[in-house]
Formats: structure tokens, C-alpha cells, sequence
């Protein structure tokens, strides 16, 4: 099949080259002429773990192309992925202008039948928006059918090729049998594709990232009473997976949640739910907590540094918002670096792929070390902010050679309270007993 995918960030870069992996042909069209450059030649421009063995293979098999042109784009596909940024407004509210803009130029070039489809997340009744828009100057019948996106970053190129699920919203028979046929090859074990209206389909997405956000802070809400009354986060994170009910997923404490998708989506819902005079409550106490779960750590470490952080120099480990990607978006780490940074801490930072976006955003307010270790060096404490796998099993020898003082505040649980006070470290965690 022909297919363009308009917009190439995570979810469009993903989902063109994902399509081409199964025989498709795939334009992926964007405005940002660098960009679309380094792609034609080769250069992935963002980090997604096993993404680039794909692109490679789908650009030389003459699969997989890139343009600037809007025009192109539209003349090869029958089947038009919108993929494009759909940033938090002022008020909370997810911002359509780009989706509404390329729709009235769709509308204006388009000469036969297309399938437009919404993989952006968008908020309910977008797509009659987007139907209303093309609908002003296409001289040619269309469809536009809502397919939210359900990739994690980290685990994108996987969560396409073999999702749980896949969601189509359409009220148009001919355009949810072209859709079939595409996702056809990506169902063959079973998993199903479901067929909504398009409003269900939009929602599902917002429904499926609120609930996982309030479970993760439901969870860092428990982690926080667990330190009040001297209970084992740990022990609590299991006793309540095992029931099935529950599961055992997102029950990890930690230091909040971040990224492109859980805050934005939370608070585009909340606000959705305002416009139409329904308050939210759950998801108002989420964002809430977050907020101030990002910095629980900060008291932490004052108060072992008596309230004077003035001149410490601090290592920080992790700065993505989660491992496996570069995305620093609404990452925790940001805010813990600012608290340090407000409070007159120097900050030595390390994480293996995200810290020349930070450094975009922080410039020489850090130093940026070249390994782990080499953020040690004369430490008075390390930070930890992201669980990336290589910070899991560390030499601690090296650890407390390096450090000016053996102390770890750990907002993602890494290690083995018991084991940190056998190897003689000063141990902060989150829901859990202080190793001293």
C-alpha cells in the first residue's frame, strides 16, 4: 500500500518506518528541511532503541523516503498519517493548530479518495474538526478515521510491530477495511484491532495514560506514607501486583512521571473535562502530586547537608525521563536540578544519550562528565533520576573512592536497602528505610 505519514517526531518516524518493515511504501513528509536532509541520508534523528536497523533497511530496499513537499506527500499516499505536535496550551488544553493547519492544505491539494488519519493525541471530537477543515475545499470524497498511537518510548519500534491492541476509530466502512488491510500483518497472532466511533477512539487514548498516570502516583502517594509509618514500599509493591486485579505494572515509586505524553495527556483531559462542566477530581489530585513528587528528594538532601547546599557539588545520574530514550520532556530530573542549582550546588550530570538535549536547555549552568565515574569525581553526594540499566549494578568500591562521602539519594529504588548499609553507604530512597 501507499502510505504518508506527515511529521516526523516519535510517533511519525516510528510509525513510517515500521509500515515500510512490512512492504509498504512510505513517504514521510516534514517541514524542517535540515532534518529532512540528514534523513535522506541515513541519520536517524532521534534515539529509539533498534529504530535505525529498520530505517536503514526500509531506505535502501527504496521503501521508506523523506520530503519537504506537502505536495509529494499527498500525490503518493492513499493513506495519510497525521503525526504532527499537539503541544500543551496555556490553559492545559492540547493545541490543534498544527493538526487544523496541514488539514486546510490537505483539503486545498488532495484531487482523489484519502484516508486521513489522526495518530496524533487528540482530544475528543478532533476528528469532526479535521473533517470539517479538509471539508471547506476538497473537491473529492475523504474519510478521516482516529488511530491514537500506544508507543512507549523506549519501546516504540516493538509496541508497533507487535502491539496489544489497535484502535481505529471510523465511521466509514471503506475506510476501516483500508485500515484492516494495513494493520493486518501486525495482528497475526491474534491481538485485536478495534473498531469504535472515532470520539471512543480519541478518548481511549486520554483514558488508557490518565489511569497509568494516577496509578504511578497512587503508588508514589503509598511510598510517601510507607516513610511516615515505617512500612516497606517494596514489600507493599508486592503484596499488591500479585493480586490480578491490580497487576504488577507502574506499582514502582520513584520521583514522578514525565515525558511527551502522561503529563500532557492528563492535562488535556482535566481541561477537556472543564470545558464540558465536569471536574475531573482524580486527575486534579494527580497532577497535583506529581508536581511536588518530582522534588521529594530536595528535603532529603538539605537536611543531611544541614539546610546548606551553598558550594556541594552534586552528581546527578539520569536526566532522560525514563530510560532507552533522549526525551527530557517534563523529565523529574529537570526540576531536581533547578531545585540544586536555586539552592547554589554545582552539578556534575551523566546519562548515555539525553544530556545534549539538556545541555540545549541548561547551556553552562553543568558540568557534563563523560562517563558514570567520571561525574563522581569529588562528589559530596550522588542524585539519581533515571533507572537506565548500566547505573543498576555499579562498582561500589569505585563508588565510595570517588565520592567525597558515601551518600545516595536514589529517586528510582535501584538498589538493595539492606545491601547499601552492608557496603557502608549513607542510602536515601523513596518508601522505603534510611541506610546510614
Amino acid at each position: 500500500m501507499k502510505i504518508t505519514v506527515i511529521g516526523t517526531g516519535y510517533v511519525g518516524l516510528v510509525t513510517g518506518t515500521c509500515l515500510a518493515e512490512t512492504g509498504n511504501e512510505v513517504v514521510c513528509v516534514d517541514i524542517d528541511a535540515e532534518k529532512v536532509a540528514k534523513m535522506k541520508s541515513g541519520i536517524v534523528p532521534i534515539y529509539e532503541p533498534h529504530l535505525d536497523v529498520l530505517f536503514d533497511r526500509n531506505i535502501e530496499a527504496g521503501r521508506l523516503s523523506f520530503t519537504t513537499s506537502l505536495d509529494e506527500g499527498l500525490e503518493h499516499g492513499q493513506i495519510v498519517f497525521l503525526a504532527l505536535p499537539t503541544p500543551e496550551d496555556e490553559d492545559g488544553s492540547a493545541d490543534l493548530s498544527y493538526v487544523l493547519n496541514v488539514s486546510e492544505e490537505i483539503g486545498k491539494k488532495i484531487k482523489e479518495y484519502k484516508v486521513i488519519v489522526d495518530k496524533s493525541t487528540v482530544p475528543v471530537g478532533t476528528a469532526e474538526k479535521v473533517h470539517a477543515t479538509i471539508a471547506q475545499n476538497a473537491q473529492c470524497d475523504f474519510d478521516v478515521v482516529s488511530n491514537p498511537e500506544f508507543l512507549r518510548e523506549g519501546f516504540a519500534v516493538d509496541d508497533f510491530l507487535k502491539p496489544e491492541r489497535i484502535v481505529v476509530g471510523s465511521s466509514s466502512d471503506r475506510a476501516t477495511a483500508l485500515m484492516q488491510k494495513l494493520y493486518a500483518p501486525f495482528v497475526r497472532s491474534g491481538n485485536p484491532i478495534l473498531i469504535m466511533d472515532e470520539k471512543s477512539a480519541e478518548l481511549t487514548k486520554y483514558a488508557a495514560n490518565s489511569f497509568l498516570a494516577a496509578k504511578i502516583t497512587f503508588m508514589n502517594e503509598i511510598a510517601n506514607y510507607c516513610e511516615k509509618v515505617g512500612a516497606d514500599v517494596d514489600k507493599v509493591r508486592v503484596g499488591m501486583g500479585t493480586d490480578s486485579r491490580i497487576g504488577k505494572r507502574f506499582l514502582f515509586p520513584g520521583i514522578g512521571y514525565g515525558g511527551s505524553c502522561f503529563p500532557k495527556d492528563v492535562k488535556a483531559l482535566q481541561k477537556a473535562g472543564k470545558d464540558e462542566g465536569f471536574d475531573f477530581k482524580i486527575l486534579d489530585s494527580v497532577i497535583e502530586v506529581n508536581k511536588k513528587q518530582k522534588t521529594i528528594l530536595l528535603p532529603k538532601i538539605e537536611g543531611y547537608f544541614n539546610k546548606n547546599l551553598s558550594g556541594k557539588n552534586i552528581a546527578i545520574w539520569g536526566l532522560a525521563f525514563k530510560p532507552e530514550t533522549d526525551d527530557i520532556r517534563e523529565a523529574p530530573s529537570i526540576d531536581v536540578m533547578n531545585a540544586l542549582l536555586d539552592k547554589g550546588a554545582n552539578l556534575s550530570v551523566f546519562d548515555p544519550e539525553a544530556m545534549p538535549n539538556i545541555k540545549k536547555q541548561f547551556g553552562d549552568k553543568l558540568t557534563y562528565a563523560s562517563s558514570m565515574y567520571d561525574a563522581l569525581e569529588g562528589a559530596d553526594a550522588l542524585v539519581i533520576c533515571t533507572e537506565w540499566s548500566i547505573f543498576r549494578t555499579p562498582n561500589y568500591q569505585k563508588l565510595k573512592q570517588l565520592l567525597s562521602a558515601p551518600v545516595i539519594f536514589d529517586g528510582r529504588n535501584l538498589y538493595n536497602v539492606e545491601d547499601m548499609q552492608a557496603e557502608g553507604f549513607t542510602y536515601h530512597s523513596i518508601g522505603r528505610k534510611t541506610a546510614k
